[in-house]
């Protein structure tokens, strides 16, 4: 099952971006709820391998389940 990246939670670090071994994850194209640069995971390239978790340094950011709900995917 894919991580997923909560939106209004993501701080724009990006450290996820680099890490992923699939290059799944992207930058959203506005700012969030607290006004900084956000990412999503693209849930059918995920291979959930867990690096992305590992690697950000923002509490409850990056969660193990797939959760449209809480991110936001562009167009």
């Amino acid at each position: 099952m894919p991580h997923t990246i909560v939106t209004n939670t993501c701080e724009g670090v990006a450290d996820c971006v680099d890490a992923c071994p699939v290059a799944c994850i992207h930058e959203g194209p506005d700012k969030n709820a607290k006004g900084t640069t956000w990412y999503w995971i693209d849930f059918p390239t995920c291979i959930d391998c867990g690096i992305c978790l590992q690697v950000c340094p923002v509490e409850g950011a990056i969660i193990p389940d797939e959760r449209p709900d809480l991110q936001r995917t562009p167009a």
